[in-house]
């Protein structure tokens, strides 16, 4: 699949996701206004949450495939990490924060609920449930018709997270619910929504962490990188890698750059055209890996294939 179909095809997967999230979240804080539900009125805050981030996330795609340019000759493939990562904080502060603030709040609150509001509230997270289940499936079915490479897609994982977020907070408001409409008792509906706070401030957390791994320039994995030293070995001309170094640059950039020690006898013309056919060995095995550097040099002698020593 080429890069401009999966920009398409997660791009669509994004907008269902934001139709069903301001949909929902419209929903979610009229029923709670009307019940006086503190896990309904939080899993609004979760969809608001989510549908500002699927906005930050169209953002990434339309500005993550501006060609490079001499301020950044590298492209704007990381373009992605950082709107990523501020979906993140997103979902920490207006998901995760406004959950706690609700939870605590209803510990203190003897406000009590109307039959009606009950029936209301759980009507509108049936619904949510199966809006969220479906945008959930069509993200899962694009993840499964994706083709392995360097790198994934954070527009699509947040995509994933924010959804399965969704399903189960949704699932632990109606428990909340439904065990406080029998049990009278508020302290479930709190406890449901302090949950929930506890849930999006987790993947919040593991979203802003990958982003940040991106950001500060994040190898490949080392199964990769193995594989890449290894089609190195293979050729005739290199006595020895000395280092290898790599760096994601976006979904679709890979920076690779190693130090190679050629065998001797190789004049400037050679070395030349041995350093060019190498390049696009690497890049034929590994397209994603547009920006490759070799540094011709002399090998540490530590670092030298071991020679027959003389008996």
């Amino acid at each position: 699949m080429t890069a401009d179909k999966k920009d398409r095809s997660t791009r669509l997967t994004v907008l269902v996701a934001l139709g069903a999230n301001l949909l929902i979240a419209a929903a979610k804080a009229g029923a709670g206004v009307v019940a006086g539900s503190p896990a309904l009125l939080s899993e609004a805050a979760h969809s608001v949450a989510d549908s500002l981030n699927e906005v930050f996330l169209l953002a990434a795609l339309r500005r993550s495939r501006r060609p490079a340019d001499q301020r950044h000759p590298f492209g704007y493939g990381k373009e992605r990490y950082f709107w990523s990562l501020l979906a993140a904080v997103g979902i920490f502060v207006m998901g995760g924060c406004f959950s706690f603030a609700q939870g605590i709040e209803a510990l203190h609150s003897h406000q009590q609920e109307s039959t009606a509001g009950y029936v209301a509230g759980l009507s509108v997270l049936g619904v949510a449930l199966a809006a969220e289940g479906g945008s959930l499936l069509r993200a899962l079915y694009q993840v499964r018709g994706q083709s392995g490479g360097i790198g994934s897609d954070p527009a699509l994982r947040t995509v994933v997270a924010e959804d399965g977020t969704a399903v189960l907070g949704v699932l632990l408001a109606g428990a909340g619910m439904a065990l406080h409409m029998v049990t009278g008792r508020v302290v479930w509906e709190a406890s449901a929504s302090i949950a929930i706070g506890l849930l999006l401030v987790y993947v919040a957390y593991r979203l802003g962490k990958d982003a940040r791994d991106q950001l500060i320039g994040e190898a490949v994995d080392p199964e990769l990188r193995d594989r890449i030293r290894a089609l190195l070995d293979e050729q005739p001309e290199i006595d020895n890698v000395a280092g290898l170094l790599t760096m994601r640059l976006g979904l679709d950039s890979t920076l690779v750059a190693a130090r190679i020690d050629l065998r001797p006898g190789l004049d400037s013309e050679e070395i030349e055209l041995v350093s060019e056919r190498i390049k696009a060995a690497v890049a034929k095995a590994w397209p994603e890996a547009d920006q490759v550097f070799l540094d011709i040099t002399e090998a540490p002698p530590s670092l030298r294939p071991a020679q027959d020593t003389p008996t």
